[in-house]
């Protein structure tokens, strides 16, 4: 598994290759300060409550913004024992560890949310939809400044031109007129804290991250009277797979419908390493559309069609035909055809006959990103494939940062940092986390235990997609938007199509899922242009199915 790869990979991004599940690593304790808690959970600082306005379509909406924290427990028996705010309930009872320092409490996480609620709403149950990035390890900072809150940050499109002071404007591609919504950061991240024996291994992995976020939504919808409300989950990069398993442990609660923006479901589909997994040759068939899109951007193809989407339609065909057909022979592939095929992949993807011949056929993200643009000493962005930057070393097999991020990510820290202390005056004394992969000891654990299925221990492979389709299953009212950007090679446009077209759920409910795509990256929103469609059309989303029928 490359750390590194999902580190940057930010929220977004995530995705780590993980065909193991990492073993938990020792990491000294952290020197706990004292409390004047009662009980072993420190308090919570005190949510702040504001109000603003914005203009979205032309239509000023009033709001009220409550950044605070929710705090959850590591099970749900320590759960039930605990105020919103951390501390133990006065009837907690004999099962609380009486005396207990706030070290050696059971763990609980300290989770950060900023809800915005519409005020005069019409009349009606008003919708929530609660927003999440992925990493994992990774803060909602991505889509908070970036995509559906009242305020976003301006940063050039596919570009890295710009310094401090960034432009934070009023965004008029809210979606505070048609639902309210709740931006989380998961624990570790963020103003999100986690405290307690073992916390670590309490919160940091697939089940473990999913079950916080579980009780956080059920406690937020007691907090706020909301249990009646159309309910919506909005999650990016490796925030698909926590919606997919998060929904499944959402009994008792029918969600209205599940936002995936580029997802991957299926970590064995990942273009980061596919070399480390030989025999499996799917992500190079599901990442060569991608791979397209990014050489006709960037005009490195021999011949240049005139639209993309036709010529994106001619390479899919291919991928899963005559080129699925050629790596499965492996190495009984005659020569001849093996020529044949790389002389096609040359006329797709830019890359040199004699190249993709020495690569087997088989060419991973990495790989891509940095032999595309090479003869220019440049590489080309993995989050968002239309950034380019100076290669760090001419001489190296794979791509060794991903320039999108070095572009972007100045600018949305800044973002964030002014804006929740300013405006929501929130965070005053705090540190805000972007990401948890700053901390050098920070394991994830991608062992997970799908529902019916073996238990997480037994599992090679981090497949969400039996979660995702036994929650279409079970609640058959439910609808899934997904949506992405051609040009991301963090996870391929082609890859979440096809991971929904193999959903174990019978084919009527396939009229349940509906495709975005666009002519931008991972983060779809960068592109303005595209930030308005997408704003459209998971407004229409919301408004087709608030109503439950």
């Amino acid at each position: 598994m490359n750390i590194d790869r999902v580190a940057c990979v930010l929220f977004t991004c995530l995705v780590a290759i993980g065909l193991h599940a990492q073993p938990a690593a020792e990491k000294p304790e952290a020197k706990v300060p004292d409390s004047k808690s009662d009980g072993p959970a420190r308090r919570s600082p005190p949510d702040s409550t504001t109000e603003n306005s914005v203009t979205i379509g032309g239509q000023k909406i009033s709001y009220e913004a409550v950044a605070g924290t929710i705090t959850v427990g590591s099970t749900d028996a320590y759960d039930a024992m605990l105020g919103l705010d951390g501390a133990l309930l006065s009837d907690a009872g004999t099962n609380a560890p009486d005396g207990a320092k706030p070290e050696d409490a059971p763990p609980t996480a300290r989770m950060y949310y900023t809800a915005y609620f519409r005020k005069d709403a019409p009349e009606g149950p008003r919708p929530v939809m609660f927003c999440y990035n992925g990493g994992p390890g990774s803060s909602t900072m991505w889509l908070h400044m970036g995509s559906f809150g009242p305020r976003r940050v301006v940063t050039p499109d596919a570009e890295h031109k710009t310094a401090a002071p960034y432009a934070i404007v009023d965004n008029q591609y809210s979606l505070l007129d048609v639902t309210d919504l709740v931006f989380i950061d998961a624990p570790g991240t963020g103003f999100s804290r986690v405290q307690g024996k073992d916390k670590d291994e309490a919160f940091f992995g697939i089940d473990q991250d999913a079950h916080a976020f579980d009780r956080f939504i059920r406690r937020f919808l007691a907090k706020y009277g909301r249990w009646n409300s159309p309910k919506y989950l909005f999650g990016e990069s490796y925030g698909t797979p926590r919606s997919a398993v998060l929904s499944a442990l959402l009994k008792n609660i029918d969600l209205n419908g599940i936002v995936l923006l580029s997802a991957i479901l299926n970590f064995d589909n990942s273009p980061d390493g596919p070399k480390w997994n030989p025999g499996t040759d799917q992500p190079y068939e599901l990442a060569l559309p991608t791979y397209a899109a990014t050489a006709w951007f960037h005009h490195k193809l021999p011949t240049q069609p005139a639209a993309l989407e036709p010529f994106l339609k001619e390479v899919e065909t291919f991928a899963l035909g005559e080129y699925a057909s050629a790596l499965a022979q492996g190495a009984l592939l005659p020569e001849m055809q093996q020529t044949a095929i790389a002389a096609k992949l040359h006329n797709y993807t830019g890359l040199s006959v004699d190249y993709l011949l020495k690569a087997n056929l088989r060419v991973s993200g990495g790989e891509f990103s940095k032999t595309l643009q090479d003869p220019d000493g440049m590489t080309t962005g993995r989050v968002d494939t239309r950034y380019k930057g100076p290669d760090l070393n001419r001489l190296s097999e794979e791509a060794e940062y991903d320039p999108l991020m070095t572009a972007i990510s100045a600018a949305y820290t800044a973002a964030i940092n002014q804006y929740v202390r300013t405006e929501l005056k929130y965070g005053k004394e705090q540190t805000y986390v972007p990401t948890a992969w700053d901390d050098t000891g920070f394991i994830w654990d991608f062992r997970h235990h799908p529902p019916d299925g073996p238990p997480a221990n037994e599992n090679l492979v981090v497949n969400t997609m039996p979660d995702l389709a036994t929650t279409m299953k079970r609640n058959p009212r439910m609808h899934v938007l997904l949506s992405g950007g051609y040009f991301d090679l963090a996870t391929p446009f082609f890859e979440g199509m096809f991971e929904m077209h193999h959903l174990p759920i019978p084919p009527g409910l396939q009229q349940n899922v509906s495709f975005k795509y666009y002519q931008s990256g991972h983060m779809v929103y960068l592109n303005e242009d595209v930030l308005k469609q997408f704003r459209e059309d998971v407004a229409k989303f919301v408004r087709d199915t608030e109503s439950g029928r």
